[in-house]
C-alpha cells in the first residue's frame, strides 16, 4: 500500500485522558494516522478516521515542531497536577516513518529532562529498542507495553500483515528488559493462540495484560463488529475466539505460567 505522509504543525499535544484512558492525565500522540494497518484497530471507527476520506494505513501525518510544543505543555501542566501519559492512544509512535522522522524520540529527549510523572509507550514496533538510553533515564517512570496478540505467525499475518513480526517483538521485549526497563505483553486484542504461548512470554516479563474487542475498543464491541471481525474468525474457523468469554481461555493459560497478580485484565493492565 502507497502511504501518503504529510507534514503539519499541530496546536496541541497533550490531551486530557477520558474513558479507557481516564487513569491518565494526557494522551500523546506523535503521528495522525498508522500505515501499521492493523484490521481490527479501532481507531479505524473514530473521528481521526472516518473523516478522512482515505483507506486506514493509507496516510499518516506526521507532527513537526512537536518536541517545543511539548516542553511548553508540559512546564504548564507539571505545575497544576501529577502528570501521566499514555503514549500512544490512535497511533502507534514507533510505526515505520518514525526511522526517519524521529518524533518520538524527540518527544522522548524532552521528557527526559522535564520528566512526568509517569509515562507509559504503547507500541508493537521493535524500533523501541533504538531509544533504549532514553528510556533508562526515565527510570521506574516509564513502562514499556508491547503488543503480542498471539504466538501464532500465521495468525498475525491474517489480521496484522503490515505489523512486525512476532518474533522480532519477543526479541525486543528481550533487550528491553535486560536494560533494566519495566516492560509488559499486551495480549490487546486477544487473537487466536497456541498453548506455548504462556512459556514464551515467560522469561521476558512479569508483567501480561489481556483484553479483547468488547472490553478494550471503547464501545463495547461495537466498532469491532463494524470494522467485519466476526466473518474474519467464521473464515479461520475460529469464531470460538471471538467470544466475550474467550479472553478467559488465554487467561487460565497464562495462569500456568504466571501468578496471578501478574495478569491483568483490559483497562487495569494500562493503568500506570
Amino acid at each position: 500500500m502507497k502511504i501518503d505522509y504529510t507534514y503539519k504543525t499541530p496546536k496541541t499535544l497533550l490531551n486530557k485522558g477520558t474513558g479507557f484512558l481516564s487513569g491518565y492525565s494526557h494522551s500523546l500522540n506523535p503521528y495522525s494516522g498508522c500505515s501499521f494497518a492493523c484490521s481490527y484497530c479501532y481507531v479505524r471507527q473514530m473521528p481521526v478516521a472516518t473523516f478522512r476520506g482515505a483507506e486506514w494505513g493509507s496516510w499518516v501525518d506526521i507532527k513537526q515542531e512537536a518536541a517545543g510544543l511539548l516542553r511548553k505543555e508540559l512546564m504548564h501542566s507539571k505545575t497544576k497536577d501529577p502528570v501521566t501519559i499514555f503514549m500512544s492512544s490512535s497511533t502507534d509512535p514507533y510505526q515505520p516513518i518514525e526511522y526517519e522522522a524521529k518524533v518520538t524520540q524527540s518527544l522522548l529527549r524532552v521528557m527526559v529532562e522535564e520528566p512526568p510523572d509517569f509515562l507509559l509507550v504503547q507500541t508493537r514496533s521493535p524500533l523501541v529498542t533504538r531509544d533504549i538510553e532514553l528510556l533508562q533515564a526515565l527510570g521506574d517512570r516509564v513502562r514499556v507495553s508491547m503488543t503480542i496478540e498471539t504466538d501464532r505467525e500465521d495468525i498475525r499475518k491474517h489480521f496484522t500483515p503490515s505489523a512486525p513480526p512476532i518474533a522480532a517483538r519477543l526479541g525486543a521485549l528481550r533487550s528491553l528488559a535486560a536494560a533494566g526497563i519495566d516492560v509488559q505483553a499486551a495480549i490487546a486484542p486477544i487473537l487466536p493462540s497456541s498453548e506455548r504461548f504462556p512459556e514464551l512470554l515467560r522469561p521476558l516479563v512479569s508483567r501480561v495484560c489481556i483484553d479483547d474487542y468488547f472490553m478494550g475498543d471503547g464501545s463495547g464491541g461495537r466498532r469491532s463488529r463494524s470494522l467485519g471481525m466476526q466473518a474474519r474468525y467464521e473464515e479461520l474457523e475460529l469464531e470460538a475466539w471471538y467470544e466475550p468469554s474467550a479472553y478467559r481461555l488465554v487467561y487460565d493459560r497464562m495462569r500456568t505460567c504466571f501468578a496471578e497478580e501478574e495478569l491483568f485484565i483490559s483497562q487495569t493492565g494500562f493503568e500506570p
